[in-house]
């Protein structure tokens, strides 16, 4: 499916000017969590070409770093992506990812990965909806498979995997 921004919205890829305001968001978005430790700009230095955000009017309206895996060459992964709180439910997310399937697609990539943590129940479902599936894990969350100790000690993440 080939999806529309809506009017008014601008994509562009990522660059590293763009990391203060990614991060400046992201307790906001996240229902005050500070997840800025996720997100070293060393992501948007590397991986800008296959990185967006979208914009409203100089705005910060979405974002989504991924990057084709170095080490798995059929892979692609995204590593973090939001969608402004006023925005969401509108397909931007959608729009995103489809975006980054399709550069994974013409780089060789069928296989996308990405992950979340247990508490955010809307990303768990829009992936889901979008038709990830949760890749099993070492231990349970509220009925949900979860890999522990993912990037941290003490960091449960829900995985996801697509093949497009």
């Amino acid at each position: 499916m080939h999806r529309e921004l809506p009017r008014g919205l601008k994509i562009r890829n990522s660059k590293p000017s763009d990391h203060q305001r990614i991060i400046s968001v992201l307790k906001d978005w996240w229902g005050g969590r500070d997840l800025t430790w996720m997100l070293p700009k060393i992501f948007l230095v590397h991986f800008s070409n296959t990185s967006f955000v979208i914009e409203n009017d100089k705005e910060l309206i979405a974002f989504l770093i991924g990057f084709l895996s170095p080490s798995r060459i059929n892979e692609g992964y995204i590593h973090f992506a939001g969608v402004h709180p006023g925005f969401r439910g509108i397909g931007i997310g959608a729009y995103l990812y489809e975006r980054f399937f399709r550069i994974c697609k013409e780089n060789g990539r069928n296989t996308i990965k990405a992950c979340t943590s247990p508490v955010n129940k809307g990303s768990i479902e829009f992936h889901k909806k979008i038709g990830f599936n949760i890749s099993a894990g070492n231990a349970e969350i509220d009925g949900i498979q979860v890999t522990l100790d993912y990037n941290k000690p003490g960091d449960p993440k829900v995985l996801f995997e697509i093949t497009i």
